[in-house]
């Protein structure tokens, strides 16, 4: 019975890790649609825009965006399976491209905003990518099934930006709008490659039954994990969203911006290459904890200067720490559910993150115009320190579960 166990244990890993490959490469494929619009959004929008403070509503619109396409997402993928979800999102990847074109040479603040909220759904999509890599694993290769497929961002650092370096000129004086049409290009790209992810619809059995989601989320476990991903990605993106036009307002230039974004996205991704195996070494709670102090590192940094350098080292510690943290809280999510609950509990986890998000992207805008730079980076430290606490918290509260079952201890708590 032992070996049977294993054998299905190491074609699933098979399985999973073909599906790994293609969702690597979606994943930097897709990872050039939000690339190009943070590197561009804010500088896009403070040309169309009315007002200077509604520069980075185009980046709140695709936050938002991302809010709302995550339960849709989950609702189709137990529906109808992953891949219906894949194809719906680069869909709307390459509606993204060919509207932002338009928009920008349309002169149209509103068109370029629903641009960039479809850019938000396609983003919705691709975030249930790693935990598709997951669907079947065994525990052990979970982690890194996680960690792999987001791995293939560190290419979508590469492409989105120098898509970006060597379009944005090519219409002038329309800056950008040939890099969205590219963009769409890239979408049509990503969709052929995730036609072929081995994602069956899921069977009878697994569409009823399970917990009720709040059981499930009134775990502690679950709450750290969806709280350290509200604090990690939220506080990220804060000042991610914010530094393009900062570092435009202390007057550095485009390439200055490109450049920093790269990198950022570079370092989001990287460490993924070997975050699966920190996970399964240290366990997920101390590497969450790990980025988060490293998000709070980057705001520090970026309150130390104004130079470009400063803003390079701010985005890419930055993104460090949200790789450990996110992947991290990613880590921690798939331990709270059973196999028929993944859709509704992974679709409600990242509709927490990405709607908190959505509230301080809007917000981005508003801190950067009225009260700089510093503030932004300022408003990172208590999330993070909420975040710290909480998950010493779970922490502590599963060491005394374990304590009180110590024979056979609920893996769910």
């Amino acid at each position: 019975m032992i070996d049977v166990t294993a054998a299905d244990e190491i074609a699933d890993d098979a399985r999973a890790r073909s599906n790994v490959a293609r969702l690597a490469a979606a994943q930097a494929l897709t990872g050039a649609n939000s690339a190009v619009i943070f590197a561009t959004g804010s500088i896009v929008g403070a040309t169309l825009a009315p007002d200077i403070s509604f520069a980075t509503v185009p980046l709140s619109m695709y936050v938002v965006g991302l809010a709302a396409g995550t339960l849709p997402t989950g609702a189709i993928s137990r529906a109808y399976g992953r891949r219906t979800a894949f194809i719906i999102g680069t869909g709307c990847g390459m509606l993204t491209g060919l509207l932002g074109a338009y928009a920008i040479l349309r002169g149209s603040f509103v068109l370029f905003c629903v641009a960039t909220f479809l850019g938000g759904l396609y983003g919705a999509v691709s975030q249930s990518y790693r935990f598709a890599a997951a669907d079947g694993a065994s525990v052990a290769f979970r982690p890194k099934a996680v960690s792999w497929v987001m791995a293939g961002g560190v290419f979508a650092g590469v492409l989105g930006p120098q898509l970006v370096q060597w379009t944005m000129d090519i219409w002038p004086p329309y800056l950008f709008a040939f890099s969205f049409l590219m963009q769409a290009v890239v979408a049509l790209v990503a969709m052929a490659v995730l036609a072929g992810v081995d994602a069956p619809k899921p069977a009878p059995a697994d569409m009823h039954g399970g917990r009720p989601l709040l059981e499930i989320a009134r775990q502690p476990r679950f709450i750290a994990a969806a709280l350290c991903g509200i604090v990690s990605y939220p506080m990220m993106n804060l000042v991610m969203t914010s530094a393009p036009l900062a570092m435009q307002m202390c007057g550095l230039s485009v390439s200055d911006s490109n450049f920093g974004i790269q990198w950022h996205i570079v370092a989001m991704y990287g460490p993924s290459f070997f975050t699966g195996s920190l996970i399964a070494r240290f366990g997920a709670p101390k590497i969450v904890a790990f980025g988060l102090v490293l998000e709070a590192v980057a705001a520090a940094i970026g309150l130390s200067g104004l130079t470009a350098m400063h803003f390079w080292a701010t985005l890419i510690v930055l993104g460090v720490g949200w790789n450990l943290s996110f992947v991290g809280a990613s880590a921690l999510v798939l331990e709270t559910h059973r196999p028929q609950e993944r859709n509704k509990v992974q679709a409600f986890n990242d509709f927490l993150v990405f709607g908190m998000m959505a509230v301080g992207s809007f917000a981005s805008g508003q801190l950067l115009a009225n009260y700089g730079w510093s503030t932004v980076n300022m408003v990172v430290f208590p999330p993070v320190l909420l975040g710290l606490a909480v998950l010493m918290f779970a922490s502590f509260a599963r060491r005394r579960a374990r304590q009180a079952v110590t024979e056979f201890p609920d893996p769910s708590i």
